[in-house]
């Protein structure tokens, strides 16, 4: 019996001991941060599924933190054209910081929506695409039942999905596999293990960021270099140009 429980996860990839993080049935990339992958099932942020940023305020440094990963994806694939798509961003990105981290221009794709169902409609086209390496999204208020659609949409990608939420939906059920609480801290940011596949963790995991110039600000100026037609009522594409 001993030795079934120990490698319980050869029965079925969602099974796993409580007191031990789950091996990642799927693939994940490396989030750039040792101490933080450390943490995360397989090493990594999952890919093809749901994962949650539950943000104590935007810009607190989620995006410094997701930096690396992105980075990576937008220029893996068979053309190493995948780009990076920034649905309901609540600032206006600058596209010069993007550049000087790694993501240039060409490798972002900025969506806003005027209705809330429209960019969860929005969210579900980009992930049946297949054609991104990631979608960020960020929503106040999303019911239950989109969470399950965006869940599901998900599974059948390589995508890395990252919902941005606020730090107070963390008491709202959701079918994330991953759902991390993200608080300013002295040098970076704190990050509660909120959910994960393995044991709780009650102690915060503070994560140092490197500076970094604003990547998205209230205050930015673009020119829009491109502006393609509507995909949906109220929705519109952007590729940022300059600042």
């Amino acid at each position: 019996m001993a030795a079934l429980l120990k490698h319980v996860e050869s029965i079925h990839p969602n099974l796993w001991l409580g007191s031990q993080l789950a091996r990642a049935y799927g693939k994940t990339v490396d989030t750039g941060y040792a101490a933080l992958s450390a943490e995360l099932p397989g090493g990594g942020w999952p890919l093809g599924a749901l994962v949650e940023l539950l943000v104590q305020q935007p810009g607190v440094g989620e995006m410094r933190l997701l930096r690396p990963a992105l980075a990576r994806l937008a220029h893996q694939g068979r053309h190493a054209q995948r780009p990076v798509v920034l649905l309901q961003a609540p600032h206006v990105p600058n596209a010069l910081a993007f550049s000087y981290l790694g993501l240039p221009l060409e490798k972002l794709m900025w969506l806003r929506a005027s209705e809330t169902a429209d960019a969860l409609w929005c969210a579900e086209r980009v992930l049946q695409a297949g054609s991104c390496g990631a979608l960020l999204f960020w929503q106040q208020h999303i019911r239950s039942e989109a969470l399950r659609r965006l869940h599901l949409a998900a599974q059948a990608t390589e995508t890395l999905l990252i919902l941005v939420r606020p730090l107070a939906s963390a008491q709202d059920a959701s079918p994330a596999s991953l759902r991390l609480g993200v608080r300013p801290a002295e040098g970076g940011i704190a990050v509660d293990m909120i959910k994960r596949r393995g044991p709780n963790r009650t102690e915060p995991l503070t994560v140092t960021l490197q500076p970094s110039p604003i990547l998205l600000s209230p205050y930015g100026r673009i020119r829009r270099h491109s502006l393609a037609p509507a995909v949906a009522g109220g929705v519109q594409t952007k590729v940022v140009a300059s600042v």
